[in-house]
């Protein structure tokens, strides 16, 4: 019999298919004492389990590339982590196994974070993943992982590691499904680079039997357990008759009418800038520098080295637009070179510009390496500030990037609510706003961007924030300045319609999402767009507002 689930639709597209669990595996280590004598045999084992797993990590990401090698890097940084490993050492010292002391090190440093609150709990999933892959290696057993199969499937899981999500073959793998994760969540994130259809945050998710038919809308969130015939057909025509409309759109982002919505690419480097240029990206609208960064955690790379990234990605866009993002460290992406070590909250504290304004040598030298490899180049450089909370915040980034001599229009990040009610003020100070809903939502509803069960208040499609974003689209049309959207919302194509409405002027994505925002915005004019926005913004929840847009969109 047909049932419908809905978890939150992370990235577009339609699967149909039998379902695979991911695989489990008891990975708790015994808790038994070995002797002194054995101590630092076992310190070493753990050592080489560590580099083993950080290499395999890097090594997965170099096959996977792009967004995907950034996080996969990062997670190895977490596996080396010296802090962990001289706790694991001093739990070995005192009689722990190699794989016990691995397992209860990691297990402290997850009650930490936990009970503290801090943003960096949103990581747990990666962490987690990395805790298994040492304590599996040490024990000698297989890592849990994507099932073998030679059939096409849906994959289930509680959640998504992104060393599983990277690699995942989407010939064999329709789609995926888990219980935890948001829609900013590393696996949103991969799949959507991926291309692969996917929902998360739906609670019960593992209870659906092994073998069930299931068919997956990316889009809605919706999952058809045991579909009917006739479902399937309505689905599987209307997934054709979307790559029919994406594939016969192209060119510039547009309304029908002819309003010019221009779409860019979110990247974290060069190894994004072929899928941005295949989905043909006007440009970037979000180039996430702290990727370079993450590759060292204790210092700064070189002027010379982020010049030679930096013009890698800007050669890419002759005559396009590309917005860099400044070094945004602290809360998720700590660097011990840059934010403090002992605050109780990160995500409430030195995070973003903070932490540059404290550290203006970092600054300086980011600001002078994006003009050198901008130099002789006819690209539009844009460079913006990230967690800008007031025009004093504006204007020291705006002094900063004057100071470093850099030819560039200086923006500002709109990620705090302050920022999005007195956006009028901050841009006296800078030329254009970017709005960074992820964030942005995080701040406004007090709701973790990693955590299923506040995923609804992550939901892009709230009326609050709706509001917020309006408040600055119409602050930068006062000021005859632009105001884009760099978030995840504008990877939704019919979102992108409202945010549109509301008077954003730009929308970035990841590159796998243009085709669906450009062939949508080209069906609807910008009239429709803008009565889309008000029946959005006159709801009381994040589902009325969708069905109410989608109402006024699709005629009704």
């Amino acid at each position: 019999m047909e049932t419908t689930l809905r978890g939150v639709g992370v990235s577009h597209g339609v699967a149909i298919g039998e379902v695979r669990h991911m695989g489990t595996a008891v990975l708790e280590p015994p808790a038994k004492q070995i002797p002194a004598d054995e101590a630092e045999r076992e310190q070493g084992r753990a050592r080489q389990a560590v580099e083993a797993v950080a290499a395999d990590l890097v090594a997965r990401g170099n096959l996977a590339g792009g967004e995907a090698q950034h996080v996969l890097e990062a997670q190895a940084m977490m596996a080396q982590d010296p802090e962990l490993i001289a706790d694991v050492d001093r739990r070995i010292a005192v009689g722990s196994t190699a794989e016990r002391g691995v397992y209860d090190a990691f297990a402290a440093y997850r009650a930490l974070l936990a009970n503290a609150g801090e943003y960096l709990a949103g990581r747990v999933a990666d962490l987690d993943d990395v805790r298994n892959r040492i304590v599996a290696r040490l024990l000698g057993v297989p890592m849990p992982g994507v099932p073998d199969s030679d059939e096409p499937y849906v994959l289930i899981a509680r959640d998504l590691a992104p060393a599983d999500t990277a690699l995942l073959d989407p010939t064999l793998v329709l789609g995926f499904v888990t219980e935890e994760g948001g829609p900013t969540s590393h696996s949103a994130i991969l799949a959507r680079a991926l291309g692969v259809p996917a929902v998360v945050a739906l609670p019960g998710a593992g209870e659906i039997a092994e073998g069930t038919v299931v068919a997956v809308d990316g889009s809605t969130g919706e999952i058809f357990v045991e579909p009917s015939q006739e479902k399937r057909a309505e689905m599987e025509s209307a997934s054709a008759a979307r790559k029919a409309a994406l594939s016969a759109v192209t060119g510039p982002g547009a309304t029908s009418d002819g309003h010019k919505v221009p779409l860019l690419a979110n990247v974290g480097g060069p190894g994004d800038v072929p899928a941005a240029l295949e989905a043909g990206a006007e440009g970037v609208g979000l180039f996430r520098t702290e990727f370079l960064f993450l590759d060292d955690s204790k210092q700064a790379p070189s002027e010379e080295k982020q010049v030679e990234a930096y013009r890698a990605v800007l050669e890419a866009f002759p005559e396009g637009r590309v917005v860099v993002r400044v070094l945004d460290a602290g809360a998720d992406k700590p660097l011990e070179f840059l934010t403090p070590a002992d605050e109780p909250n990160p995500a409430l504290g030195v995070r973003g510009l903070r932490s540059l304004l404290d550290h203006p040598d970092v600054l300086r030298t980011q600001l002078t390496a994006l003009s050198r490899a901008a130099e002789g180049l006819p690209v539009y450089l844009e460079v913006m500030a990230p967690m800008v909370a007031d025009r004093a915040d504006a204007k020291a980034f705006a002094d900063a990037c004057r100071e470093a001599g850099l030819q560039a229009k200086f923006g500002a990040m709109v990620e705090i609510p302050s920022a999005a009610l007195r956006a009028r003020s901050i841009l006296q100070e800078v030329e254009f706003l970017s709005l960074g809903t992820n964030d942005l939502a995080q701040y406004t509803f007090a709701a973790d961007r990693q955590v299923g069960a506040v995923a609804r208040l992550q939901d892009p499609w709230q009326p609050a924030l709706l509001d917020l974003v309006a408040l600055s689209a119409e602050a930068a049309r006062a000021e005859s300045k632009s105001c884009g959207v760099c978030g995840e919302a504008a990877s939704d194509p019919l979102l992108a319609c409202v945010l549109t409405g509301l008077g954003v002027t730009s929308l970035s994505m990841g590159a796998a999402s243009i085709p669906y925002v450009r062939a949508t915005l080209a069906k609807h004019t910008l009239a429709q767009c803008e009565r889309a926005a008000s029946a959005a913004r006159a709801a009381d929840s994040a589902d009325e507002a969708r069905l109410a847009a989608q109402a006024v969109l699709s005629g009704e």
